[in-house]
């Protein structure tokens, strides 16, 4: 064989042991990948399992949803659904082998129910928040808590947790920069004009599901299914639940559908030495959003939200050219988020999962559940009422 010969051929061996290491990689790297599935594919199932299907270290293997429609939705619209196995009964998906994984995204009154299936199968977990509608369906999701692998990672959707401008902002907390902290405020301020009108185009049986965020016993009214982001950031900083709430609420305007009982609402917790956590609440704020939290010390203050977190404290003595240059004085740090939250989320579940390092924090969400449920029992009562009371209640 002449040396030019002998030249090619080696290239050709190399090139095709290149290719077949290669494949093998790339073969690898799909059988390692984290294989999951989606319970629930309405809006929000879509949404986080759209960011959970781009993730490169996870692998989307099946979809459940009880309608077709919702299944269709999600194989044209989230990533590499329309060649994932269907199912309509979500026990179905859980009994497959191959699935490591499941985002929990049905209505929030099944959230117990189905968290427990998919405890008892011994997948990794990702629930939508809140834990539960009421205190019953919250106690079924603990006890199952607390029966599940710990080798599993069980993670709900309060995204704030994940967020390196929160955990940046909770790390100056923590360090006693802002000196000692008594107080603190959720802002909840967000939604469009009032609905005027609505009429299902579903079946009367179908429509506390499809239309399940209007109803309070399938999603626990807004207090509980949108404003516990923030109540679960109030308790993560203050380190605790609160001992009690008062506060008020009620509607501003006629229900146009579902039956919430307010759309505003000022709840006051008490927490452990003193502290006191405030939600403040609107919806129907014609387009208007003030969605943030602050956390006010003695050295500082601290402003926390999806898109940023500042760090305040005390200013210069000085004269101001007016009031509104106070803020701006004060401020120390402001960092600006460099990404939805969300995928922060998700970035730490799959992490987990793939560094087997497991981690539950059904407890908190449990707890931040409890937390917005308390409050709910406030203005509903127009009284004060403690953890205990509330505990008793289902």
């Amino acid at each position: 064989m002449s040396t030019m010969s002998r030249r090619r051929a080696l290239a050709g061996g190399a090139a095709n042991l290149m290719i077949l290491k290669t494949s093998a990689a790339l073969g690898s790297q799909a059988n390692s990948a984290v294989s999951f599935g989606i319970i629930g594919t309405g809006g929000r199932g879509r949404y986080v399992g759209t960011h959970m299907a781009n993730d490169p270290r996870a692998r989307l293997a099946a979809i459940c949803d009880v309608y077709p429609d919702r299944i269709d939705m999600a194989k044209t619209q989230v990533p590499g659904a329309d060649k994932a196995r269907t199912y309509r009964d979500l026990n179905e998906l859980l009994s497959q082998p191959d699935v490591d994984a499941v985002l929990i995204a049905t209505p929030v009154a099944l959230h117990p129910e189905h968290f427990e299936a998919a405890v008892n199968a011994r997948k990794h977990i990702y629930c939508e928040k809140p834990a539960g509608a009421d205190v019953t369906g919250v106690k079924r999701l603990v006890r199952a808590a607390q029966k599940a692998d710990p080798s599993k990672t069980i993670q709900f959707g309060f995204q704030q947790r994940y967020s390196p401008e929160y955990l940046a902002a909770e790390k100056i907390l923590r360090t006693g920069q802002i000196g000692d902290m008594k107080m603190m405020i959720s802002y909840w301020i967000l939604g469009g004009t009032p609905p005027e009108k609505f009429e299902s185009p579903y079946p009367l049986e179908d429509q506390k599901i499809r239309h399940w965020g209007m109803w309070t016993d399938m999603s626990g009214g807004p207090i509980v299914e949108q404003d516990c982001h923030g109540v679960d950031t109030l308790n993560w900083f203050a380190d605790g639940r609160p001992l009690r709430a008062l506060g008020r609420g009620g509607l501003r305007y006629p229900l146009a559908y579902g039956d919430w009982s307010s759309d505003h609402h000022n709840i006051i917790y008490t927490y452990p030495k003193g502290l006191e956590g405030w939600l403040l609440s609107i919806k129907h704020t014609a387009g208007y959003r003030d969605v943030r939290e602050q956390f006010f010390g003695s050295k500082g203050m601290l402003e926390t939200a999806r898109t940023y977190f500042s760090w305040h404290g005390p200013t210069v003595t000085s004269p101001l050219k007016n009031a509104d240059d106070l803020r701006d004085r004060s401020l120390i740090q402001k960092v600006e988020s460099k990404r939805e939250i969300t995928i922060d989320a998700i970035e730490a579940f799959f992490t987990s999962i793939v560094d087997k390092k497991p981690y539950s924090i059904a407890m908190e969400a449990a707890d931040s559940t409890f937390t917005a449920l308390l409050g709910r029992m406030a203005y509903e009562y127009g009284r004060e009422v403690t953890w205990e009371e509330m505990l008793r209640s289902g």
